[in-house]
């Protein structure tokens, strides 16, 4: 057998079968991803002290409300561009938002009565929507509260970065 044969034949009872397998596998698992892209809607972005959360943003309304230093109630509009929302979306899935547990808190804590602070981030999609409360006194799985706490820091830099393009258009 010449080696052209040689590599033909190879190509056709390794190559071509494995690529069929991974295309044939893997198409499926694509086709229904649970968090797409395309389908995605809106982020609900709230925080504060225990049950008490009055600091609050929702992208598909711009509606922006937080306490400010001097204990003031600031209402504003602030819209995250197309790019913002896939921004965070694609940091989500790299983080693995998506395999959180809907409460990363300590072990037998009682949302409504702990006074830690306290963050809620919220995906909504077409078909479904994932929601995360996050208190910052966990202290359980050391990666998970790096990874949520950079989840909340993404979050709110692009709002804060949104609101600062917003306010110098003005």
């Amino acid at each position: 057998m010449s080696t052209r044969a040689k590599k033909i034949f190879l190509l056709f009872t390794i190559v071509v079968p494995f690529l069929a397998y991974c295309v044939i596998y893997y198409t499926p698992m694509f086709r229904n991803a649970p968090f797409k892209s395309t389908e995605f809607e809106s982020i609900e972005y709230k925080w504060g002290v225990g049950n008490n959360l009055e600091n609050t943003y929702n992208s598909a309304t711009g509606d922006y409300q937080y306490v400010d230093g001097r204990d003031s109630v600031i209402k504003t509009n602030v819209k995250l561009r197309h790019n913002d929302m896939l921004y965070l979306h694609s940091k989500a899935a790299e983080i693995g938002f998506w395999n959180f547990p809907d409460v990363i808190a300590n072990q037998g804590t009682n949302l409504k009565e702990n006074k830690a602070l306290r963050y809620e981030i919220t995906f909504n999609y077409k078909k479904k929507s994932k929601k995360v409360i996050y208190l910052t006194d966990y202290n359980e799985i050391p990666k998970l509260k790096g990874l949520a706490g950079q989840m909340q820091i993404l979050v709110s830099k692009s709002i804060n970065d949104a609101e600062e393009r917003y306010g110098k258009k003005k």
